[in-house]
């Protein structure tokens, strides 16, 4: 065990001791774009700190261990955490491999593993859990590259024999699970937090804002940049909504890179913005005029809630997260688009509405309840 791991033990959620011995498969995380899989896997282990200090040692909590593979740096970034680590002596690709052959299992001594995505250990006579954020390399196929439909089309069959229960965020993702032959018993609907983002950090916002060129009113988008998130047709209905505007606002857009850049140039008054930090993120959200997000197929949607959560309103396809919250639009429909767009940034009225209505919504949705929820599956898997 490295020093950092040893730290990280020390601060770790105690033990409880009535509760369930979890293993959460967090490989994710080593990711370089983690995604909105990285940002669930770390809201649940925000969520599940919130409950170990809500109800004490002795409150029937879980004892949790993180499992991934071997750190690409040192220290080791998992191991801050707040749990203990176990890592295996092996990088990222080819440990998701050896899973994939079953040639390497998680370690024993432990009640139940939990795998925050398709990419999953053999847990070898153990309970394994399945979070399925979707199924959108069927949907939207053009969006995936051929070798990553084939992995998950492999790594969803691999789930359906190993997995003792499956985790949705979405009816329709549990919808199609069961179409697959899951027992509809077999598969719980959790909806994820919103309330994961630290406090804005203005005066980033404000600098990195500077750095772009962006002065007074902007809209934004967020997240991975990558094909299935219709991109393409938000910055067509940008251009054609931005000679409406009061003024020439641009559209900032913020997330790292993902699979595949290629296209046609975003346009006049479009600014990409690049990852940035979670609180420059909050205040950026508090800034926008509005959030947009249109992908054509998503699990979930944390975007959305983030921004609802910080009283600016969205446009968006209708993704889960979004419920009657945000004004939903056609995300093949420029035009509905853009007049969408034009609406949400310039009538007070129906900017009023959606501020109070997203609020509303994300309020409820905390990382503690969906804690909660993961534990109560575990529980009853033991």
């Amino acid at each position: 065990m490295t020093a950092g791991e040893r730290r990280a033990q020390a601060r770790a959620v105690p033990p409880a001791g009535s509760g369930p011995a979890v293993l959460v498969v967090v490989e994710q995380l080593r990711r370089p774009v983690p995604g909105g899989i990285g940002t669930y896997g770390r809201g649940l282990l925000q969520g599940l700190r919130a409950v170990a200090a809500a109800d004490g040692p002795v409150g029937g909590g879980p004892d949790v261990t993180l499992y991934a593979s071997r750190p690409p740096v040192r220290p080791d970034p998992l191991a801050d955490l707040g749990f203990p680590l176990r890592s295996v002596p092996l990088p990222g690709p080819v440990l998701t491999r050896a899973w994939d052959r079953s040639l390497v299992a998680g370690p024993r001594g432990v009640d139940v593993v939990h795998a925050i995505s398709l990419a999953t250990p053999p847990a070898r006579g153990r309970p394994l859990v399945v979070m399925v954020h979707d199924l959108a390399w069927r949907h939207v196929p053009e969006a995936f590259p051929p070798r990553g439909r084939r992995w998950h089309e492999a790594a969803l069959r691999r789930a359906r024999r190993r997995a003792s229960h499956f985790m949705v965020s979405s009816v329709a993702v549990g919808q199609e699970l069961v179409a697959e032959g899951v027992r509809p018993e077999a598969v719980t609907l959790i909806a994820h937090g919103s309330d994961h983002l630290p406090p804005p950090d203005e005066e980033a916002a404000r600098d990195l804002l500077e750095r772009l060129g962006v002065t007074g009113e902007f809209l934004l988008s967020v997240g991975t940049l990558e094909p299935r998130k219709n991109l393409p047709r938000l910055f067509a209905a940008y251009a054609r909504a931005r000679p409406s505007l009061p003024g020439p606002w641009p559209l900032v857009v913020v997330g790292p890179a993902g699979w595949s850049q290629e296209g046609d140039p975003p346009g006049q008054g479009v600014v990409p913005a690049g990852p940035v930090g979670e609180a420059t993120l909050a205040a950026l959200y508090r800034r926008a005029r509005l959030l947009a997000y249109v992908p054509v197929e998503e699990g979930f949607g944390l975007p959305p809630l983030e921004a609802m959560r910080h009283g600016t309103p969205v446009v968006a396809s209708a993704v889960p997260s979004v419920d009657e919250a945000a004004l939903v639009v056609e995300p093949r429909s420029v035009p509905a688009m853009a007049e969408a767009l034009v609406r949400v940034a310039t009538d007070d009225t129906v900017r009023a509405d959606l501020v109070a209505r997203g609020r509303a919504h994300a309020a409820p949705l905390t990382w503690e309840a969906a804690a909660r929820a993961h534990v109560a599956v575990w529980s009853s898997l033991r």
